[in-house]
């Protein structure tokens, strides 16, 4: 779900001069800590509802805030609650992306404990909610045994936000599409059709440039960019910018996140370059329409796209959430009437929109540790 600004400017020269400057070490240096969670899953946790929150963990979410506190309750239940200070309140006015994540999140925990036989019974908004999330749970769980394990288990370690261009020149069937959606066992729309393809990529595009050419919607995700390995090992949540080309532009002065919010600097013009040529590398889309838009519903379409996700893994396909033309600020009414009108009927609210076809192998994400999102017990 992160905006992606891993490749802004990929056809720089900087890193030969950092080289040139004898910063060679800088070029080199990659993150050490920030995805120790994904390596922890090859030793299981005694504790089945600790082992199936590191799993859920790694579930996708918006610009990687993981924003989930975790509360153990005696011996077989949780609570799920929000840190409100991950929320994303100019891009998700009313923490509809928020709610979708955590429903990713409760989706990988039924999965990973279901695989050691323990059932999840999940109470959404237990004691309800408002028009924003707040202090008040987003699920009470209860593990008991009984349960039937699950195939997209396995994928869970290898699934990934593919944020990097689709290889375009391989073609991407329709029957394909239609086989993570079964595989994915949930109700999904998707299409391969070119010009169908063309017509969502141009309120992908258009919706891009909404986003960060407007001041406070850009500055959101700027806030939150981690520029080189140090800062990703720091905050191992929002958008990493790290590998040779970043360390080389910010030992340089290339990129800062004062020229990043500066829609006048040529780092920020490349990136809204490198950000048309990614995201425009769609050969094919899914998507997740439902009927009502209520918090249970959109967690149900957490748990379907991370399903999904899941389905495309197993499927050696890549995917990667197209957020934007979905975001309720006034700004953004033209592309999401727009995409509404391409992949909804009427009534139907389109939840998740994702581009899919073949990806390079990328790294995990950042992911902070699993102790560091529990709260006390009661």
């Amino acid at each position: 779900m992160p905006t992606n600004r891993r490749t802004l400017l990929a056809a720089s020269g900087a890193a030969l001069a950092l080289v040139a400057a004898g910063g060679v070490w800088r070029v080199l240096r990659v993150p050490e800590t920030a995805t120790d969670p994904w390596d922890r899953l090859a030793t299981p946790e005694p504790d089945i509802r600790l082992d199936a929150f590191r799993h859920a963990i790694l579930a996708p979410n918006p610009h990687n805030r993981q924003p989930w506190i975790i509360r153990l309750d005696g011996a077989d239940g949780a609570t799920i609650f929000c840190d409100l200070d991950r929320r994303l309140p100019h891009t998700d006015p009313f923490d509809r992306q928020i709610t979708i994540g955590f429903g990713c999140f409760l989706e990988l925990a039924r999965i990973a404990a279901a695989q050691r036989g323990l059932a999840v019974a999940a109470t959404p908004f237990p004691e309800g909610t408002g028009e924003r999330l707040d202090r008040r749970p987003v699920a009470r769980l209860q593990f008991a045994p009984g349960a039937v394990k699950d195939p997209l288990f396995a994928q869970i370690p290898a699934r990934r936000s593919n944020k990097e261009a689709f290889d375009m020149a391989r073609p991407l069937a329709a029957q394909t599409l239609a086989e993570v959606v079964e595989t994915a066992a949930v109700a999904a729309g998707h299409t391969t059709d070119p010009q169908k393809v063309q017509a969502i990529r141009a309120q992908v595009l258009k919706a891009i440039d909404i986003e960060m050419h407007l001041p406070r919607t850009n500055q959101e995700s700027v806030d939150l960019m981690r520029i080189g390995a140090r800062e990703v090992d720091a905050n191992p949540d929002g958008i990493d910018l790290h590998g040779p080309l970043m360390e080389a532009l910010a030992a340089t002065g290339q990129i800062s996140r004062a020229a990043l919010a500066d829609s006048s600097s040529s780092a920020f013009r490349s990136g809204v370059s490198m950000m048309h040529e990614t995201y425009g590398a769609a050969p094919g889309f899914l998507w997740l329409t439902t009927v009502g838009n209520d918090r249970a519903t959109q967690l149900a379409a957490g748990a379907a796209y991370a399903r999904l996700n899941l389905a495309s893994t197993a499927n050696g396909l890549s995917m990667h959430p197209m957020s934007q033309s979905l975001q309720e600020f006034p700004e953004m009414a033209g592309p999401y009437a727009a995409i509404h009108g391409l992949l909804a009927k009427s009534g139907e609210r389109v939840q998740m929109l994702a581009r899919i076809g073949h990806g390079p192998t990328v790294p995990p994400a950042p992911r902070w540790p699993l102790e560091t999102r529990l709260a006390q017990p009661l």
